[in-house]
């Protein structure tokens, strides 16, 4: 156990840890110190200088994010000593600060606005001309500089340096001239570039895809969980629903990441955090039937009368072995869970298979991004999505066709992955194709009937990521159009076919998991919090296997196919 110490933080006596620096003491006490260089996944660099204390005894005030405590010493955090020592900070720091608050995509986030009205008000005694420096500079695909917001606090610098390992920027020239730039002839343009913009405290670096979208305070924000990758880093998704009429009709402004000290700490990847288009594009809208090489629309009640009745024939005519049943890994357990009991338990139907190999191997390292680009492909071999009896796996299934009459696909774009020619054989032999998605692609324009889903942001849900860590899902947004959540869906569709499942909403769904499957036992919404649960999944084969996560593979260069635009694989 670390040694302790004695010491004594604005009147109150604790026992910290040796080793431990002011700053993080008074973190845990829950007393706020300004700061901009630091960052507790960063190492400290101590030299923004507005995290200055009163120490006694000592000469002058102290920098509480560099300086350890030690026995018998006794800090103020907030008395008038420390207080005007951090207005004096902040004066230099505004000396050459551009006054372009009304146009900076930071206002509203701006740690130098918020630190000014805390502590700041003072009247300027400086006449001089501010310093010019570059504005609106390109650093690479993510970021844009304006080196005259920028404080100097290297927290960017020392991300890409320890985090990514990247080595892209770096402060240049001396003095009042010094300047945040990339190294010549190199772009930042690493896999988790957007996070140096996570991390900026001013308006240095902003975002080119956020850039003048929408006002800060104008934003509502929920927690969820990133669909890119098996990893499942935690998210805040930002929305705008006050001025849509600046937002062009798009819902979703943009994705921060959300600190999980057990999944991706404070960081996500640019794959992820640009992924996010395909909620307010070439989404499927309303019910349809095609019908003479075009597609009329349905209401929802038409829509899966004909599936049930479709369905009913196939099973009646040439038995259950006709049908298969691909669900996806993008789906929400509790949407799996129901396709299981729906398809494989009450239907009878063998082949229920969720798993669809990739064309290529996706882009991965060993840090965040895993090769397996959907969030739940461990949720669906938990449930058991897989071929009874020994059939095929659905790739060998579909090529060969074999007595296929039915198929029902939710969200995997055979057509796009495999092509016309190759599934000829099998839509030739189909009586019935369903397709139920988030978005148009190949297959839907394909499909006899299609079905909109909700998207991942317009339910609630959990997602099983590869250490098996159980996570869940927030509701930010409403279903578009006429869209509905997969559960809903399969509970309205069991109905039409003389089945019950009783479910009336996701939680329900997720506690009768719960009691059926051992490595969920005891777990319920509650139980899951903001961060999730990692569970014994000892001897059930989760897909990928776990990694560990080290940064050493961290390439410079960016995914060729960033940002992705569906999520309908």
């Amino acid at each position: 156990m670390a040694e302790k110490v004695h010491c004594t933080i604005d009147g109150r006596t604790v026992e910290p840890r040796r080793g431990q620096t002011i700053l993080q003491v008074a973190d845990e006490l829950g007393i706020y110190i300004p700061r901009y260089c630091y960052h507790p996944g960063l190492s400290i660099a101590g030299n923004c200088r507005i995290c200055l204390v009163s120490v006694e005894k000592a000469p002058k005030p102290q920098i509480a994010c560099y300086t350890q405590v030690q026995e018998g010493m006794t800090v103020w955090t907030h008395n008038e000593a420390a207080q005007k020592a951090r207005r004096g900070v902040l004066e230099f720091l505004l000396v050459n600060h551009p006054l372009d608050c009304p146009v900076c995509d930071q206002a509203g986030e701006c740690w130098l606005q918020d630190y000014y009205m805390q502590f700041g008000l003072y009247t300027s005694r400086l006449r001089e001309d501010k310093i010019k420096k570059a504005k609106a500079k390109v650093l690479g695909p993510a970021v844009i500089l304006d080196a005259e917001r920028c404080i100097l606090c290297t927290r960017c610098v020392r991300f890409c340096n320890e985090i990514a390992g990247t080595h892209e920027l770096e402060v240049f020239q001396m003095g009042a001239h010094e300047e945040l730039g990339t190294y010549p002839g190199v772009e930042l343009k690493n896999p988790y570039s957007g996070c140096v913009v996570d991390i900026c405290p001013v308006g240095a670096l902003t975002d080119r895809d956020f850039r003048f979208k929408a006002r800060v305070w104008y934003l509502s924000e929920q927690k969820s969980v990133c669909p890119g990758c098996a990893t499942g880093c935690n998210i805040r998704v930002h929305f705008n629903q006050k001025r849509t009429h600046h937002a062009l009709g798009k819902r979703v402004m943009r994705l921060k990441p959300r600190y999980n000290p057990h999944v991706n700490d404070w960081w996500m990847c640019d794959e992820g955090r640009y992924g996010y288009r395909w909620i307010d594009e070439g989404r499927l809208l309303v019910p349809q039937k095609r019908r003479d090489g075009t597609y009329v629309d349905l209401d929802w009640d038409q829509a899966l009368s004909d599936v049930a009745s479709g369905l009913r024939a196939v099973m009646d005519k040439h038995g259950p072995s006709s049908v298969a049943v691909l669900p996806s890994p993008q789906q929400t357990n509790e949407a799996l869970y129901l396709v299981r009991r729906l398809f494989a338990e009450h239907l009878g139907v063998r082949h229920v298979d969720f798993w669809i190999p990739p064309a290529t191997q996706g882009y991965h390292d060993d840090f965040l991004i895993k090769a397996d680009k959907n969030p739940n492909s461990a949720g669906a071999r938990l449930l058991g999505l897989f071929p009874r009896d020994g059939s095929p796996a659905a790739e060998e299934f579909l090529l060969n066709h074999g007595p296929l009459k039915a198929l029902y696909v939710f969200r995997h774009d055979l057509l796009g992955r495999y092509g016309e020619e190759a599934l000829r054989p099998l839509l030739g032999n189909l009586e019935l194709l369903v397709y139920q998605g988030t978005n148009r692609n190949a297959t839907s324009r394909r499909a006899d009937y299609v079905l909109p889903s909700a998207a991942y942001m317009e339910e609630h849900g959990t997602f099983v990521n590869f250490k098996g860590r159980v996570q869940r899902l927030f509701q930010c947004l409403e279903p578009l159009a006429q869209s509905l959540p997969d559960w809903k869906i399969l509970v309205r569709l069991a109905v039409l076919l003389g089945l019950e499942l009783g479910h009336s909403g996701q939680e329900e769904i997720f506690l009768d998991m719960a009691r059926e499957i051992p490595a969920l036992d005891g777990l319920d919404y509650a139980a899951l919090g903001d961060q999730g649960v990692e569970s014994d999944f000892s001897g059930i084969p989760l897909w990928p296997k776990t990694v560990n996560r080290q940064r050493s593979n961290v390439s410079r260069e960016q995914p060729a196919h960033l940002p992705r635009v569906t999520n309908d694989e």
